[in-house]
C-alpha cells in the first residue's frame, strides 16, 4: 500500500528526513514513532503531497505521489496533528462539503455522515456551528470527514489528542475494525502505549533515519538488552543517555 524509497527532505540548515525506506502492507495498522523533531510530520506531509521531497519517491496503492497527486489523494483519509475546520459551518455542512470534494453521491454521503455522527455521539450537534464544538468534538468530526469517502489508506498524526477516554476508545476500536476490513492505517503518535496495543508493526525514526522496524518481538531483538514494553525498547534504540546525563548533572 505504501512504498517509500530513499526519501530525503533537505532544508537550508538541516536534513529533516534522510534516506528513508519503508514498505507498508495492505490492511496493516502501522505505528510511526520517534522523538520530537525526528522527521515524522515531515514524512507524512510528503506522503500527502503537501511538501515536495528533495529526492526519493513515494508510491501509494501503486500510484506515484509526485506524478499522480489527485488520484493518490482520492484514496487517502488524512487526519493531521493540527486540523483545520471551517467553524462557520455546521457539523453536517462540513461533512457535506468534504463529500462534495470527493464527488460522493449526496444520499450515500449523508447516510454515512449520519452513521459517523451517531457513532461519535454528535448527532444532536449536527446542526450546530462548529465554532461551538469542544476540541474533542472537532477531532471526532475531522476523523469522520477523513473516513467519509471510505479511503483505502488512512494517515493519522496524533489521533487521540483532545479526546476523552470514551472518545479515545471509540477511535481505537474504529481503527482496528477498519484494518480488519482491509483498510491500511499509518499512525504517527507519541503515545507508546497506544502504539504497543494497536499496531501490527512499529517503525522508529530518529534524526530523519529509520532506526528500527518490526513487531514488538522483533524490536526487542533489535534492542538486544531490552525485554520490557515499547517504552523501554524505544529508549534503548533512540538512546536514553541524555536523560542519564541530565539526572547526573542535577545530582552534582
Amino acid at each position: 500500500m505504501i512504498k517509500i524509497r530513499n526519501l530525503q527532505k533537505r532544508y537550508a540548515t538541516a536534513v529533516a528526513v534522510d534516506g528513508l525506506n519503508l514498505d507498508i502492507r495492505p490492511g496493516e495498522l502501522f505505528g510511526f514513532i520517534g522523538p520530537n523533531g525526528a522527521g515524522k510530520t515531515t514524512t507524512i506531509k510528503m506522503m500527502m503531497g503537501l511538501i515536495k521531497p528533495s529526492s526519493g519517491s513515494i508510491t501509494i496503492d501503486g500510484l506515484s505521489v509526485a506524478e499522480q497527486p489527485v488520484e493518490v489523494k482520492s484514496r487517502i483519509g488524512y487526519i493531521p496533528d493540527r486540523p483545520f475546520v471551517y467553524e462557520k459551518l455546521t457539523g453536517m455542512e462540513y461533512l457535506e462539503f468534504i463529500a462534495d470534494l470527493f464527488e460522493m453521491d449526496p444520499e450515500t454521503a449523508r447516510a454515512r455522515a449520519l452513521r459517523f455522527m451517531r457513532f461519535f455521539d454528535l448527532e444532536d450537534f449536527a446542526g450546530e456551528l462548529i465554532e461551538g464544538y469542544s476540541h474533542g468534538m472537532k477531532q471526532k468530526l475531522i476523523i469522520s470527514g477523513a473516513l467519509l469517502h471510505n479511503p483505502r489508506l488512512v494517515v493519522v498524526d496524533e489521533p487521540l489528542v483532545g479526546l476523552d477516554p470514551r472518545g479515545a476508545r471509540q477511535v481505537k476500536k474504529l481503527f482496528q475494525d477498519l484494518c480488519r476490513q482491509g483498510t491500511t492505517l499509518f499512525m504517527s503518535t507519541h503515545s507508546l502505549g497506544i502504539a504497543e496495543v494497536l499496531c501490527d508493526r512499529v517503525g522508529i525514526i530518529q534524526k530523519g533515519r529509520m532506526v528500527a522496524v518490526g513487531t514488538l518481538d522483533e524490536l526487542r531483538r533489535q534492542a538486544s538488552e531490552a525485554h520490557g514494553d515499547l517504552e523501554e525498547i524505544f529508549l534503548k534504540l533512540t538512546g536514553d543517555h541524555d536523560l542519564d546525563d541530565l539526572i547526573d548533572s542535577l545530582k552534582n
